[in-house]
């Protein structure tokens, strides 16, 4: 007889794969950031949500949650998960490298913004106590949603995801400490109190060095007898058991489980197995990280917010304003160029998750007031819900803070015209090189333009005929000799420059050849609208030379690969044609080739 089964039960489980597997590409599709998407899934099927609807629609209980703590544990996996992928990344000498930023930058801003936010929060009438508690769960930035974020964008990387990364990490180590003298402030009031955080302190030095000395003696025989079995399952479970071994033993030693997956990950980055456990575990990262982005949002009244928009809101643009001028100016001082750091700036200005711990643990404590405590919750929410718009609008302005360039005089084009007929390539990156390459094989004299000095540079002192500037600039176009050019070559894939240049030089030149590199279909049909006189669409060439090889590869005749490769770039052409229908477009390819060679008594004859 089968037992009973409480579909129920797995509510939670089915709201979360029904976010990660409907809704969230549908927010992909609508180019909504899915940090964005995770937390509206939450605000929606929360109990502030479609949740205060559920007693008079019981239907709705089917598809909400009533008590947001019921995935607590599981939402803070997310966090454990991130950490030990971040640690995957490092190791311990690369952290020792980067200890500059992250115990210099790091600790100046959690103890300047600590310290301006309890400053403000004193001048609202909170006591001294609940006023430095304020100020460090403010402190405090969102290390899942803005690596997710620079993830999303590519960016982690870059000198932006490095400075983030620093800072997060000290607050993830500082979150220690914090959380060890709000939770032993009756003791240390009392006597012994002293003795008793030493002794705390003590505990958690051998925790770490325990799980330290531990994994840097097992991890590898471990990994590797688990390798030979050549079972993926058992590899992955002994990923997982690294993971939640090391943050469960952190965890018991009063530290955060995040520090422990931290250390987990610091320690296999130094071995043979780091990728495979990297590629093992990012899913469940995703998932996990999603969920936490759910709790984050079913902790979210909007009601509350409408009932106090100044309190709430005012709340959250200020963390997010004292934070970001705080931190801007600090990495500035810390040689970081200014877009980059007030990129910093608008990143880590929003809070964070351990902030929501801090409220919380200070709130049962007795050191913050209940109300005091929501409204905080609720300002942190907002911030971190802005994340993403925050990163765009960093992306697109912190860049024109940067000071202009200084050239070397030597690499600006010379003033005196081009003199003759030369082919002028916009953009000397690898597509730009490699037109230059096969105009040199023909002997085809050519002058290219680039915006990249120090690629100017190197390709000066390689002897290439290739100058720094804007060459949507008409000046620097005359210069360059367009007015006798025998064809002006777009190779850069910025859009909006692209067009400048196009309308710059049709309007000096209205019969100049133009041949632009395009993205796809869309793009070369763009192109052509604004008048190029070739548009080359960069996939659909190399999708068909890829489809060609496979199917001369696997033994299909070079005939009737050709006819459907032609066939195909005919549809494609008729799609562009379709698009820009007033464009003289010409066949490209070999069938183009073919044309080329053939006689014009043929083509008359045909």
């Amino acid at each position: 007889m089968e037992a009973h089964v409480d579909p129920f039960a797995f509510k939670e489980a089915l709201i979360v794969l029904a976010a990660a597997g409907v809704v969230i590409p549908l927010f992909h599709r609508l180019r909504v950031s899915p940090v964005l998407g995770f937390m509206l899934v939450g605000i929606v099927v929360g109990p502030f949500g479609l949740g205060r609807a559920a007693a008079v629609a019981p239907w709705l209980g089917v598809v909400t949650f009533g008590d947001p703590a019921s995935i607590a544990p599981i939402a803070e996996l997310g966090v454990v998960m991130l950490l030990f992928m971040i640690g995957l990344e490092l190791s311990f000498e690369r952290l020792w490298v980067m200890r500059r930023l992250v115990f210099g930058l790091g600790a100046l801003q959690v103890a300047g913004s600590a310290a301006v936010l309890a400053g403000l929060a004193l001048l609202v009438g909170l006591p001294p106590a609940a006023a430095l508690v304020a100020g460090i769960a403010g402190a405090m930035s969102s290390t899942a949603v803005v690596i997710q974020v620079l993830s999303e964008e590519k960016r982690l990387g870059t000198a932006l995801g490095r400075v983030c990364f620093a800072v997060l990490l000290f607050q993830d180590l500082a979150i220690v400490p914090v959380l060890l003298a709000i939770g032993l402030q009756r003791e240390a009031s009392a006597a012994g109190g002293g003795v008793l955080v030493a002794l705390a302190a003590v505990k958690a030095v051998l925790a770490v060095g325990a799980i330290v000395a531990l994994g840097r003696l097992g991890l590898r025989p471990l990994f590797r007898g688990v390798a030979r079995t050549g079972s993926s399952e058992l590899f992955m479970a002994a990923s997982l058991l690294v993971v939640l071994a090391s943050a469960v033993a952190t965890a018991a030693a009063g530290l955060s489980m995040a520090l422990g997956a931290l250390i987990g990950g610091l320690l296999l980055a130094g071995t043979e197995f780091r990728r495979q456990v990297e590629v093992t575990i990012e899913p469940f990262k995703g998932l996990l990280l999603g969920v936490f982005l759910i709790a984050v949002g079913l902790g979210f009244d909007p009601l509350r917010v409408m009932a106090a928009p100044w309190t709430t809101l005012g709340g959250a643009v200020l963390l997010v304003v004292v934070k970001a001028v705080l931190i801007a100016p600090a990495a500035r001082f810390f040689g970081l160029p200014w877009p980059t750091a007030v990129q910093a700036g608008l990143l880590l200005g929003p809070g964070g998750e351990f902030g929501f711990v801090v409220l919380s643990v200070a709130s049962q404590e007795g050191l913050l007031p209940r109300a005091v405590a929501d409204t905080a919750l609720i300002a942190v929410a907002l911030s971190m819900a802005a994340i993403p718009l925050l990163s765009l609008i960093g992306r697109r302005h912190a860049p024109r803070l940067a000071p202009a360039p200084v050239v070397d005089p030597a690499l600006l084009p010379p003033e005196e015209g081009a003199g003759d007929a030369r082919v002028i390539l916009a953009g000397f990156g690898r597509v730009g090189q490699t037109v230059a390459d096969m105009l040199e094989v023909h002997a085809i004299p050519y002058v290219a333009i680039d915006r990249d000095a120090d690629r100017v540079a190197r390709k000066r002192r390689a002897g290439r005929p290739v100058y720094w500037g804007n060459i949507a600039m008409p000046a620097l176009l005359r210069q360059l000799g367009v007015d006798s050019a025998r064809a002006l070559v777009v190779t850069f894939d910025n859009r909006r420059a692209v067009d400048e240049l196009v309308a710059a030089a049709r309007a000096q030149r209205p019969d100049l050849l133009i041949v632009a590199r395009a993205r796809d279909a869309a793009h070369a049909a763009h192109l052509y609208h604004i008048g190029v006189s070739d548009a080359v669409p960069e996939t659909m060439e190399a999708s068909l030379q890829l489809s060609e090889a496979v199917l001369v590869d696997i033994g299909i005749p070079m005939g009737p690969v050709i006819v459907s490769i032609h066939e195909q770039r005919a549809a494609f052409q008729a799609a562009i044609r379709s698009a820009a229908p007033q464009a003289d477009i010409r066949p490209l390819g070999r069938r183009r080739l073919r044309d080329a060679r053939r006689t014009p008594e043929a083509n008359t004859a045909e």
